[in-house]
Formats: structure tokens, sequence, C-alpha cells
């Protein structure tokens, strides 16, 4: 792995617009992943800004640099020899959380837990199910993140977004065009900065208790006690991944330090010392096994960066 080389100019244009402290060279992505898994970002960048990432696009785009986008990289499996140029993270430095009426506005780095919470704390219902997703806003905007029969995308009013020119756009509901596990976001590069949600007034004392019940379920049946990226796998037409890999015999099976997981068998999980390699060969594996024995190809949901 070696780091592209730009010119002597490029730091100073970017400490322009970035600070310093936001602004890391060489950054391991296995501190940035919840799989803990992850080679360096050649430049890792931390927004806090529309602007700023506007800023920061027209700069790459006149050194020729890939930008990769990454929220709470939950949903993610960067590769052992990490990422090429640059790396733009959205966490609580772009996060923040406001409402009017029943109308919610958040950064694209806040949590999706946290903009749930936030809902409930001001008597807001619809965003229960979202209670324990590991992701922020924007990542389940740009993935239709969903858990019990609820997807973010229905309560997405507008979006606003940067779009690869550098300029700023907003998005409708309807141009975002959600689908399961999709959105525009997916195909047309433009790089969500704050997602606006309508929701409805309600019980509090009923929010409380879908929310408590969602999180006791989660907490029984996913591995949240150890690192992965979430449910592995797309759910195929007509079946669930989880049952389908169960079935199949492969609860527990290992390659590596990675492992299908023995509490829920839709997910990968790092066991210890996982490698990328690790985990792709599990997941080759796991589709192997379940199309030979059901004729079911499982498609994976977690989305994969860098360079082997």
């Amino acid at each position: 792995m070696q780091r592209i080389k730009l010119k002597e100019d490029f730091f100073t244009q970017l400490q322009k617009v970035i600070a310093a402290d936001r602004l890391l060279l060489d950054e391991p992505m296995s501190k940035h992943t919840t799989f803990r898994i992850g080679g360096p970002a050649d430049y890792l960048i931390l927004p806090a800004s529309a602007r700023e990432v506007s800023a920061v696009l027209v700069i790459a785009r006149e050194h020729g640099l890939p930008v990769t986008i990454l929220g709470n990289g939950s949903n993610v499996l960067v590769l052992d020899k990490g990422i090429r140029g640059l790396v733009l993270k959205f966490d609580a430095t772009m996060g923040r959380i406001s409402h009017t009426g029943t109308t919610v506005k958040a950064g694209a780095g806040a949590s999706l837990g946290d903009v749930s919470r936030y809902a409930a704390a001001h008597g807001l219902t619809g965003l229960e199910f979202a209670v324990g997703i590991p992701g922020s806003i924007g990542g389940a905007v740009f993935m239709n993140a969903g858990a019990y029969d609820g997807e973010i995308g229905c309560f997405v009013a507008a979006v606003t977004a940067v779009c690869p020119d550098g300029k700023l756009k907003r998005f409708s509901h309807a141009d975002i065009r959600f689908g399961y596990r999709d959105s525009a976001f997916q195909h047309n590069r433009c790089i969500i900065c704050e997602v606006e949600l309508t929701l409805a007034a309600g019980d509090d004392d009923a929010i409380g208790m879908k929310m408590t019940d969602y999180t006791t379920r989660r907490e029984a049946k996913q591995p949240i006690e150890m690192p992965s990226a979430g449910s592995t796998f797309k759910r195929p037409p007509g079946h669930y991944a989880g049952t389908l890999i169960e079935q199949a015999g492969l609860k527990g099976f290992k390659i590596g330090g990675a492992q299908v997981s023995g509490k829920h068998a839709g997910f990968i999980v790092n066991a210890g010392g996982a490698t990328a390699t690790d985990v792709l060969s599990l997941i080759k594996e796991v589709q192997r096994q379940v199309h030979e024995r059901f004729g079911v190809r499982l498609q994976p949901e977690v989305r994969i960066f860098g360079e082997e």
C-alpha cells in the first residue's frame, strides 16, 4: 500500500477549510468501523458543515483525488490495505439535531439512535424502530435502513446534499426514490449533509414502551456485544438470510478471526483479530453453501471499500 502522492499545496488548501485536528493522515480505519477492521485511509477528514464538504470536494477534484464517504462505519467492511485518497467521515462534529413542530432536522453525522431518542424526548413518534440501529442518520438514509417493519425512508421529507460539482442541492422525498436498502444517493454521487424528517405527535408512554421493547428484543437476539457490521446479507425474496444460514449448519462457523454469530446467523462478527480477508472468505463460503443447499444466492448488505 502506498499513499497517493499529491502536490505540495494540497495541505495548504485543505488547512484553509479544515481544522488541523480534523485532518488525519494514514488513519487506521479499524478505529472508525464497527467491525474494528480496516487498513489506513490516506487522508481522513471530519467535516463540520456542508460548506466544508463542498470545499473539500472542489479541492479533491482539482487534485484528481478519489473521495470515499463514511458515516458511523456500521454497515462497512474496509479492506486490509486501506483506502486510497480522501475519506470524509461524518460523526458528531456534524450531528446537530433540532425540531420545529413535528419536523426534525439532523446533521448527517448524528447517530440514528440519538435522533430516535431526541424525537422520543420531544413526544414525536415514528422512529422508535431505529433506536438500536448502529449508524448515522446520513448512512441510514443512504441505505434506507430499517428494522421491525420500519424504514427510515418512510419519514424523510427532504435531504440537503453536496453534489460532485460542490454545489448544494435539496432533494424532496420523491427525488430520493427509496427502495429496499436503496436510495438515489447510491447512484447520484451526491453527499448527504442534512436530513429533514416528518414525524407525528405521540403518547410519551407508548413511545417509551415501544423503544424498550425493541431494545430488549435486539439485545436478546443480536450479537451487539461483538464487533460486526450489522446484518451481513440482504433479505432474499421469500426467505430470511439468518434462517437459511442456520439451516445450512453454519452457525458458529469460523474462518480466521471472522465467525458466523452463534447468537444470530445473519451476522458475521469479529471474534478476535479478524482481517477483511477473513470476512470476505467467510462471506463467500456462506454464499456457496447456502446456494448449494437451497438454491438461494445471498447478496451482501455490507458495503466494501478499499484495497485487498
